[in-house]
């Protein structure tokens, strides 16, 4: 096993300090911009920071560690259950099309962990072969 060099060490680390920045300025821009501004200048600060956080919280996930965090039963199920019970509180606790929204946003994300739950986990790709070949059962 070869070792990182000094030098991809710290830029690995740079990339990911300026990852998570710019993930938590996008959470702070959409939750923060009606505090600061009015009218277009707000809506267009909150799309903005939605945007950004969008972007780079899908660039995290998909980090090998962060990845096999979310993929566990315990944070599937929380997920689930959290995310379905503030999706029906938040249907019936706010009014119009917000409620509405927001319920089904947060609904997508419990029937996402959901399907996570229901499909388990897979053999890699070869994995029956190899195990097989070295003697172990495939069932």
């Amino acid at each position: 096993m070869t070792s990182k060099s000094p030098l991809a060490i710290v830029k690995s680390f740079v990339a990911g300090l300026l990852l998570w920045s710019f993930f938590a300025a996008g959470l702070a821009a959409s939750m923060g911009a009606g505090a600061v501004l009015d009218g277009t200048e707000k809506n267009a600060a909150t799309f903005a920071g939605v945007a950004v956080a969008l972007v780079t919280g899908a660039r995290i996930t998909k980090k090998p560690r962060i990845k096999a965090f979310l993929s566990t039963r315990p944070v599937l199920w929380f997920l689930f259950l959290f995310n379905g019970a503030v999706a029906v509180a938040s249907y019936f606790a706010m009014d119009g099309a917000k409620g509405i929204a927001t319920a089904a946003g947060m609904g997508l994300v419990a029937l996402g962990a959901a399907g996570g739950l229901v499909a388990g986990r897979r053999q890699p790709v070869g994995g029956a072969e190899r195990a097989t070949a070295a003697g172990g059962s495939t069932t």
